[in-house]
């Protein structure tokens, strides 16, 4: 036991071994110690049992919980990366095409242009054939216009003066008498 003096800070304590007192110590503890042992038991039983009938298997579907999103996640991943290279792939292949299509219709463009141009060449070469045959034509009437003018000239110039003068043709005056005396 320690026993206490007045002024003194505790550090002058005197103690004193009992061994009654330390049995009893050791007797409450003993006592302790097999009231302590069923719920130590008990708590080691229910960490066993909840260790395997519950932490594990929500350790387990925790660890194929993370599994499945890491999975997922790659997969979106490899998803994502074979999707951009299809769009990159069909980009390309749509940019092949547009240009074969564009170098179709310019092909398609210049043979119509070159059709157009030979139908306005062969239309003018048309044009000029017939203003060529045309004039040829003219030119022909025109020569035998003017051959016939040339042959009917006297005549017409006969005629005319005769018209004037007033003579019939074939060589009798009309305004002669015939020599019966009528006129």
């Amino acid at each position: 036991m320690c026993v206490w003096h007045a002024g003194g800070d505790g550090d002058d304590c005197e103690r004193e071994f009992d061994p009654k007192l330390t049995m009893q110590m050791l007797l409450q503890l003993e006592d302790l110690f097999l009231q302590s042992v069923p719920t130590i038991i008990i708590v080691l039983v229910l960490y066993v049992v909840l260790k395997y009938t519950f932490f594990q298997p929500l350790m387990k579907a925790m660890d194929e919980r993370s599994a499945r999103t890491e999975g997922a996640r790659r997969e979106a991943e490899a998803s994502q990366m074979a999707a951009r290279e299809k769009v990159h792939s069909y980009e390309e292949a749509l940019k092949k095409a547009r240009i074969a299509v564009y170098a179709e219709q310019d092909v398609a463009r210049r043979a119509i242009l070159d059709e157009r141009a030979n139908k306005v060449r062969d239309a003018r070469a048309r044009a000029m054939e017939l203003v060529q045959t045309q004039k040829t034509e003219i030119t022909k009437e025109v020569v035998a216009a003017l051959e016939q003018l040339e042959v009917t000239t006297p005549d017409l110039a006969a005629e005319m003066v005769r018209t004037l003068l007033g003579m019939q043709p074939g060589g009798s005056n009309p305004g002669q008498t015939t020599a019966g005396g009528a006129r």
